[in-house]
């Protein structure tokens, strides 16, 4: 497994601001599926991490058949539901990942708190337009603990819930 990756922020243009943002390359899929590349907007200040319904739809997963609910606020507002994701970044180990998978066609694909960022280290250096990925160390250790997939989906569940 690697130590650290390097990635640079992408210049984005919204009509009015040319913005280079923290956009990482990812591959996530549902379970026994495969990897679709694509990439999401690295989002600190984002309590929760935020799949497009497309995106969605294309790993496979039923809107009427995810049934655990919760509710987006800021300019996402309106109902979710939880999807868990085995995403890989880089040359790390895959890791489970929890989203709030919305309704929206105007959603990116936002890397937030929960768990993005509880699983991975994010060393931001906005002045060189770069940023840094490292696995968490406590969770690389949790990770490889043998924790059951039911049971990261129970507490992943209860922390979008809660958020």
């Amino acid at each position: 497994m690697r130590a650290s990756a390097r990635f640079f922020f992408v210049p984005r243009n919204d009509g009015l601001w040319n913005v280079p943002l923290p956009i990482l390359p990812i591959e996530l899929r549902r379970p026994h599926g495969r990897f679709l590349p694509t990439q999401g907007l690295l989002d600190s200040g984002a309590t929760v991490s935020v799949l497009p319904y497309r995106l969605g739809l294309q790993l496979g997963a039923s809107w009427d058949e995810t049934t655990t609910r919760v509710m987006l606020g800021g300019n996402l507002h309106g109902e979710a539901r939880v999807v868990l994701l085995e995403a890989r970044v880089a040359g790390f180990d895959p890791v489970v990942l929890t989203f709030a998978w919305t309704q929206s066609e105007r959603a990116p694909l936002i890397l937030g708190q929960i768990n993005f960022f509880q699983s991975f280290d994010v060393h931001f250096q906005a002045s060189r337009r770069q940023y840094h990925v490292d696995v968490a160390s406590r969770f690389d250790a949790q990770y490889r603990s043998g924790v059951s997939p039911s049971c990261l989906r129970k507490a992943a569940t209860k922390a979008l819930v809660l958020a």
